[in-house]
């Protein structure tokens, strides 16, 4: 009985260390950026889908969501912080909805089987990476009109960056998704 709860143990300081550790990538790649208005170009979706692709669901949704409140708590996590405001007030203002569209989009590439072929990869990467920016240009045409050119602002800027590490990824798929054995 007692070796279970040791396993048990080492195994949630595993995956606590896991999810942690995650969201410290998560955070450095937030700060990898190129500026655009209202949201900038970050490093953030390709980690997003990378943490979805090699731990799955359940660790990969759980460090997206560790981010979100080390950011909303008030660390300096999100891309323009502290510059632009940290905490709740940065997180509600322009690029919440594309924050909030990390967990869709980490939750649907979790999905996504190792036996599938590259374009079935493709495609479920672009589905995946697309909730974000819905959800983002959803949140952006609430905060700054919807007489904005929302999608010149919001989506087209990323397009290009977003197809390479979607290539990217579809081709490290297969070593990728061999992470979650060792979990």
């Amino acid at each position: 009985m007692e070796s279970i709860r040791t396993i048990t143990q080492s195994k949630l300081v595993k995956l606590s260390l896991i999810v942690f550790f995650g969201s410290i990538i998560l955070a450095i790649s937030a700060k990898i950026k190129i500026p655009f208005y209202p949201v900038p170009m970050t490093m953030q979706t390709f980690i997003v889908l990378l943490l979805g692709i090699s731990f799955g669901t359940k660790i990969g949704v759980a460090t997206i969501i560790l981010y979100l409140l080390e950011g909303i708590i008030g660390l300096p996590v999100f891309s323009n912080s502290p510059e632009r405001g940290i905490g709740l007030v940065y997180f509600t203002g322009p690029t919440m909805g594309y924050l909030l569209g990390f967990i869709s989009a980490c939750y649907l590439t979790s999905s996504i089987r190792q036996n599938e072929n590259y374009l079935r990869i493709f495609m479920k990467l672009i589905l995946s990476v697309s909730t974000i920016y819905i959800l983002g240009v959803l949140w952006l045409g609430y905060i700054i009109g919807w007489d904005k050119p929302l999608f010149e602002l919001g989506v087209a800027p990323f397009l290009l960056a977003e197809i390479f590490k979607i290539t990217l990824l579809t081709l490290l798929f297969r070593r990728l998704i061999k992470l979650r054995k060792f979990i």
